[in-house]
């Protein structure tokens, strides 16, 4: 999308509608979409750990005012109801939510978009945290679906023997082959999670698999620095990244 003209009349409409997700359980989603004709490609936003908050509704509607039509599924829908917190932190008790589950969830929400009025038929993900890993994940498991995938500081796509469980059974880093979609990767170098090191390991995969991709990395940054509701957020650093978010999609979904 082209900067903001300020004789551009805006029109955008967002919503919680309820999409089909895995094994066919009903689930809600946050959609935020231009009003305009279109075409319009879409975005899978998949959010963190700590929930289905304030910061992915809002980076739904952001997608939206720049021309995407954007969807979040809540992926502890199953969980219960109550505030983003205290069901994340039941989630989180629980173990998160597994692999399988989480491909479903965001399989239902591409056939919700691929219902709309006027989308262009291309489709990107993008997540945080274990979003960031289930962006990886998913981009390997639906290869042939997504157009384009960002992970955001995403833990565990490189991961121990240790860190394996029944709900994230596989080391992702062992499904480059599987890539398809450019990858945009954007990593703070003071993260615990991904460390540096991971980073590193996965871009040595990425290369030797010959796949497309981007990372950025950013001194004096940590995890979730792009929140800017949270107490990691580093200003300068989160809006040059999202720079290469805006263009990494506009470049491939356009």
């Amino acid at each position: 999308m082209a900067a903001l003209r300020t004789d551009i009349v805006e029109s955008t409409v967002a919503e919680t509608v309820m999409t089909v997700g895995a094994d066919g359980d009903p689930i809600g989603a946050y959609v935020a979409r231009p009003m305009t004709p279109g075409p319009h490609a879409a975005v899978v936003l998949i959010h963190s750990a700590p929930g289905w908050g304030d910061w992915y509704h809002e980076a739904t509607v952001r997608f939206a005012r720049r021309g995407y039509i954007a969807i979040c599924p809540n992926l502890y829908h199953r969980v219960g109801h109550g505030t983003a917190e205290e069901i994340g932190a039941q989630a989180r008790a629980a173990g998160g939510v597994a692999d399988a589950q989480v491909v479903g969830d965001v399989q239902g929400a591409i056939a919700h978009v691929r219902g709309v009025e006027g989308f262009s038929g291309k489709i990107g993900v993008i997540g945080g945290c274990s979003g960031g890993r289930h962006a990886f994940l998913v981009a390997t498991s639906l290869p042939d679906q997504l157009a384009a995938a960002v992970d955001l500081w995403g833990g565990g796509v490189v991961a121990k023997p240790e860190d394996l469980t029944p709900k994230r059974p596989v080391n992702l880093v062992e499904r480059t082959s599987e890539l398809r979609a450019p990858l945009l990767g954007i990593f703070g170098n003071d993260d615990a999670n991904p460390t540096p090191e991971a980073v590193d390991t996965l871009e040595t995969a990425l290369k030797a698999a010959g796949k497309q991709y981007e990372f950025h990395r950013y001194d004096g940054a940590g995890h979730g620095f792009m929140h800017s509701d949270g107490l990691n957020f580093r200003p300068a650093q989160a809006l040059d990244a999202w720079t290469h978010v805006w263009d990494f999609f506009e470049r491939h979904l356009s």
